[in-house]
């Protein structure tokens, strides 16, 4: 390896090291070697390979010093052409060895992110959406991404270099003393020219390469939210698209500003060391051309230890900042250390059984539920805050207590904060209660299995979500197994059919980001749909029909219609006369069920109900029959 590159790469490692002293954890290097185990024969290969190429690496400047000397000593031809054949041998063999020391690298390093990596996607899928309502999730890709690599080039790159660099270290020291230990000497002096700058200099571009690497996440969250579908119409709403400019450009400035700065000393840098080799070459080329004329050492050895320089200072060089390199792989390891730790508030309970087959009944047991606080389901640097909350979530369910019998209706109905939409994620089990109990056909939800929740209850909301892929990937999710004719007939129950086959590419045709290239009622139909192909024996629904116009309204009711033919269903609505037909209607206030009845005992009682009522519908003088179709049939 070049003086030069030697530069470049102790250069590299001090811009990207983390700035962090913390001392090794013996906990986390159990961990570390938990996860290097199933890759322990290779990782020992490597090593061995290691130090195989880093001994021949040194060979080779001898047998040059040889060359010379035979060839001043007027030896043989077949002298000359041995050693000639024997540097060329090496040279193969050492690529050889180099080309299967890479695979072997290549092999370790990407096995071992696609370790980390599915593990912390499978950890961070089991855990409850409380942790996603509050990680940012660009935060939470980076330990994915970047942390991941980190910790794997603590294989691929830094346990090689170490072993290699100090294998290559201990025999070149050992063959220079062996030819001059006074030109050895002196090379070692001029050691702290080479690397104190390196230092000095890396820690500098290091602040540069964090305020950049700030900029830029800025300016990436910024076009993340800017030019996603909602934030676009926002900016185009209510926002100042000038001011947006304006704001992008003044930190797109400052990151070409340190981009220049950072090549301007990147350049000084690496001339400055360069200058350094060259004078350590002349050093040994003057003293060593000094002993030669004098008879103290061959032409041979000059040419060697000019050779050996190079080998002796780039391992230093590496050395001196192996610290750099290792704390930053621990840091890694550290941050994605800490999201596998924290644990899923759901977790199912050993010999936990399916939902028995045939019709469902759903009840609430003097239910009581707070929100779990932030130290329960986050990291303060997922949240990219300092500290996080660690007061208790405020209770907002109150001995919630209901039954839906098989088939029938309940609605919940009340003011906006109620605790409505809370008990619908009870049910499926997205949270845990804090007390009391939800029960599938009598079995409380913490004894079934996840999967057989997730098959036997169906919840559309206000905002159904759908991913960035094609109508058939979205209804897929549903049902992996699902058929054409089955997809095909899933859309016409839910008044798609039509639409779809009109679509150039169909079934195949992209809905663009949450479903965007489609109308609010589409969308919701595809929702409905996707519910529908699943055929869950409960249907929860959660504001289904919000926010959508009359017409786009008409379509979802006759979508609805099916999804609720004969099921099971809890239905939460504002629009009090879409519930009117309901089986029982309860009215929730402060996170307590006050009212519960028929609509017409309701709003006999004169109630909280009566009230809702009469105010929703006072000015328009008539109602609307969202779910008439349903309700009264």
């Amino acid at each position: 390896m070049s003086m030069e590159i030697t530069a470049w790469n102790a250069m590299y490692n001090a811009m990207h090291a983390h700035n962090d002293r913390r001392p090794f954890s013996r906990e986390s290097l159990r961990r570390i070697g938990a996860f290097a185990r199933p890759h322990r024969r290779n990782i020992l290969f490597y090593l061995v390979l290691s130090v195989v190429i880093a001994a021949l690496g040194v060979a080779t400047p001898v047998l040059a010093g040889r060359v010379v000397n035979a060839i001043v000593d007027h030896a043989a031809l077949s002298v000359v052409l041995g050693l000639a054949v024997l540097i060329a041998g090496i040279a193969i063999v050492e690529a050889g060895l180099a080309i299967a020391n890479r695979w072997l690298s290549a092999s370790i390093g990407e096995d071992l992110i696609l370790d980390l990596r599915t593990t912390v996607f499978d950890h961070v899928q089991r855990m409850p959406i409380a942790f996603f309502t509050r990680t940012r999730t660009g935060a939470l890709v980076s330990r994915l991404n970047n942390d991941v690599i980190g910790a794997q080039r603590a294989f691929s790159d830094t346990l090689s270099g170490v072993v290699g660099n100090i294998v290559t270290l201990v025999i070149t020291l050992v063959v220079m003393i062996g030819i001059s230990w006074q030109i050895t000497l002196l090379a070692l002096l001029l050691l702290p020219i080479f690397v104190i700058p390196a230092r000095h200099m890396g820690t500098r571009l290091a602040r540069l390469s964090r305020e950049a690497a700030n900029h830029n996440s800025v300016m990436s969250t910024q076009m993340t939210e800017r030019f996603s579908a909602p934030g676009a119409t926002l900016v185009k709403l209510f926002g100042r698209p000038d001011h947006e400019s304006a704001e992008f450009a003044i930190r797109a400035r400052r990151v070409r500003d340190i981009g220049v700065r950072t090549a301007m000393l990147q350049s000084v840098f690496v001339t400055a060391l360069t200058l350094v080799s060259a004078l350590a070459l002349a050093l040994v080329y003057g003293l060593g051309g000094f002993y030669a004329l004098r008879g103290q050492l061959d032409a041979g050895s000059v040419v060697a230890m000019a050779m050996l320089l190079t080998r002796l200072y780039s391992p230093l060089t590496a050395l001196a900042s192996a610290r750099m390199d290792v704390m930053s792989a621990m840091v890694s390891f550290e941050r994605v250390f800490e999201v596998l730790d924290l644990k899923p508030l759901i977790v199912e309970a050993p010999g936990a059984r399916d939902v028995p087959p045939g019709p469902v009944s759903v009840e609430l047991r003097n239910v009581s539920f707070a929100y779990p606080s932030a130290d329960k389901v986050s990291l303060a640097s997922l949240e990219e805050v300092a500290v996080l909350d660690t007061r208790g979530g405020e209770t907002v369910l109150h001995d919630i207590d209901f039954r839906v019998e098989p088939g029938q209706m309940v609605a919940l109905v009340g003011s906006s904060g109620a605790g409505k939409s809370t008990v619908a994620q009870l049910i499926p089990r997205l949270y845990d209660v804090d007390s009391g109990q939800v029960l599938l056909n009598g079995i409380d939800v913490r004894e079934l299995t996840a999967s057989s929740i997730r098959a036997t209850v169906g919840l559309v909301t206000q905002d159904g979500h759908l991913f960035h892929e094609s109508v058939r990937q979205n209804l897929l999710l549903a049902r992996p197994t699902a058929t054409e004719d089955e997809l095909w007939d899933a859309l016409r129950r839910a008044r798609l059919h039509d639409l779809i086959a009109s679509l150039p590419d169909g079934l195949d045709t992209v809905v663009g980001e949450r479903g965007y290239r489609l109308s609010g009622g589409e969308r919701q139909r595809l929702t409905i749909a996707r519910l529908l192909l699943a055929h869950p024996r409960v249907v929860i629904l959660d504001e289904a029909t919000a926010h959508l116009d009359s017409t786009s309204e008409a379509a979802v009711q006759e979508a609805l219609t099916e999804a609720l033919a004969g099921r099971t269903s809890v239905v939460i609505a504002h629009r009090l006369s879409t519930i009117r037909a309901a089986d029982q209607i309860l009215v929730v206030e402060g996170g307590r069920i006050v009212e519960r009845g028929t609509h017409t005992e309701l709003l006999a009682a004169g109630g909280r109900y009566e009230q809702l009522y009469r105010t929703q519908f006072a000015d328009s003088g008539k109602y609307s029959s969202a779910f008439a179709p349903i309700l009264e049939a």
